[in-house]
């Protein structure tokens, strides 16, 4: 039994050091199919095994076709539960090897199906199931970034048991994180444009976004430190809450607070710029839910004047200057005059923004922002053996993401960047024909999280949109 005070991470390492050791450094992979059986497969879509056979036949470079084949469908294939609540679809979606849903993580691994969502009933009642379920997480607990399966439960999440916050049944940890709110709206909305299907968005869905605005405003702080603390005894600072777990102090100007990054790491300075940039856009699109999917006024009107109100402040208090005079967007500030940059692999990052649909990608500010966050300018910047990337604090030093490479590839303007940032990928995967959390810029063969959902399907997605804007660059890549 894992003892009660063991962080994520230290289980992860765990697993990742036993996972790395023997065939994978000694034999390259064979290309033979890594998928389960289909009789052991969670979930099924006739949509997505048609879009794969027909977007591997595109790949010239058997190695890539293979790895498309087995990272495209892994968030079917593995960690999708479907069940019935009320009558209505539920779908709870894990991360992988984590045994709980973040709200996050489960809205990032569906985007790369909804494409195809319009033209499959299947996928549609995947989406129905997974709008339904967030919504009643959300209910739950608006502050919680990760929930269990059976909504009567308590965690059974080693590093959260003994947690310091308002633990509730159903919450599987208690991490406040800005983005947690904003990923099920961007889901939402994104099904909304590919299906223009209301059936999701009932009153329930309306209650948990009226939840989510009422929260976003809770962290203003404008009245003092509002109702959420967390504290957790651990040996990583990060993870844990200074200040009696209220986080580190700051003043009140109109953006909104977040305890944590999307890695769950704690903030060093409470407002995380792209965080605070990714509800801007949320929250519009969610005023669109609200007039078209859903006609509620009063909550598009609600959504509308948050929005406004945080990206006033972000123009105000969320650049800096570069020590060359130049402007960018900071990566956190606190209202009071600080603010620093670097940047996180995880998304909302300061280079995953234009993914996100946060800004344009001809923005020049970001652009110019982007471009230093993949440099030494930022100190998770790597660049080894293996690849170019980006990392995190969550990992140790020298650890790429790939999904910082897949970031990296769909902000490029060139066939030449996106062509090496795939061979990157292709180098990064360790044998195992599967993306992970993170790898060794001089040995990929030393990763973290073999089973890593989110980074499986960014990849697909990465596939899927060189299919569609660049069709001569697969065919030149072997």
């Amino acid at each position: 039994m894992i003892a009660p005070l063991i962080d994520r991470r230290t289980l992860i390492a765990s697993a990742a050091a036993l996972s790395v050791t023997g065939p994978l450094r000694a034999a390259p992979p064979a290309f033979a199919s890594k998928r389960p059986a289909l009789a052991d497969r969670r979930f099924t879509s006739p949509a997505v095994e048609r879009e794969i056979a027909r977007v591997s036949a595109k790949i010239a470079d058997p190695e890539l076709a293979w790895m498309f084949g087995n990272c495209y469908p892994n968030t079917l294939d593995t960690t999708v539960f479907m069940g019935r609540v009320d009558g209505k679809p539920d779908a709870f979606v894990i991360t992988g090897d984590i045994d709980a849903m973040w709200l996050r993580d489960s809205s990032a691994q569906l985007h790369p199906y909804l494409r195809l969502a319009a033209n499959d009933p299947a996928l549609r009642t995947l989406f129905h199931g997974l709008i339904g379920r967030q919504a009643r997480s959300i209910l739950i607990d608006p502050y919680a970034n990760a929930f269990m399966h059976d909504p009567a439960a308590r965690t059974n999440l080693s590093w959260s048991l003994k947690d310091v916050t308002d633990m509730k049944p159903g919450v599987a940890e208690r991490k406040w994180e800005l983005d947690s709110l904003c990923y099920p709206i961007w889901i939402a909305h994104g099904y909304w444009r590919a299906t223009r299907d209301t059936a999701p968005f009932d009153a329930l869905w309306a209650e948990a976004a009226r939840a989510s605005i009422r929260t976003m405003r809770e962290q203003q702080r404008k009245d003092g430190p509002g109702p959420y603390r967390f504290q957790r005894a651990s040996k990583i600072p990060s993870e844990t809450l200074m200040l009696d777990g209220y986080g580190p102090p700051s003043r009140p100007i109109g953006l909104i607070h977040s305890s944590f990054r999307p890695a769950d790491d704690a903030c060093i300075f409470p407002f995380l710029i792209p965080s605070n940039l990714f509800a801007v856009a949320a929250l519009r699109q969610l005023a669109v839910l609200a007039t078209e999917a859903r006609p509620e006024p009063k909550l598009a009107a609600d959504a509308l004047a948050l929005a406004d109100e945080v990206d006033a402040a972000l123009r105000q208090y969320g650049t800096m200057r570069d020590t060359d005079g130049q402007q960018i967007w900071a990566y956190e500030v606190d209202g009071i005059g600080n603010a620093h940059f670097m940047d996180d692999a995880n998304v909302p990052s300061l280079s995953g923004l234009a993914y996100l649909g946060c800004v344009s990608r001809d923005d020049p500010l970001w652009r110019r922002t982007a471009e230093r966050a993949w440099s030494p300018r930022n100190p998770y910047f790597c660049s080894g053996k293996v690849a170019d990337g980006i990392g995190s604090p969550h990992t140790w030093l020298k650890q790429i993401w790939p999904m910082s490479i897949v970031m990296h590839a769909l902000n490029a303007r060139d066939d030449r960047t996106v062509g090496q940032c795939l061979r990157w990928l292709k180098a990064s995967h360790g044998g195992t024909g599967f993306m992970h959390e993170s790898f060794d810029q001089d040995d990929a063969a030393k990763f973290t999280r073999s089973w890593f959902a989110w980074a499986n399907g960014l990849f697909g997605e990465l596939i899927l949109d060189v299919a569609a804007r660049r069709p001569a660059l697969l065919k030149a890549l072997v």
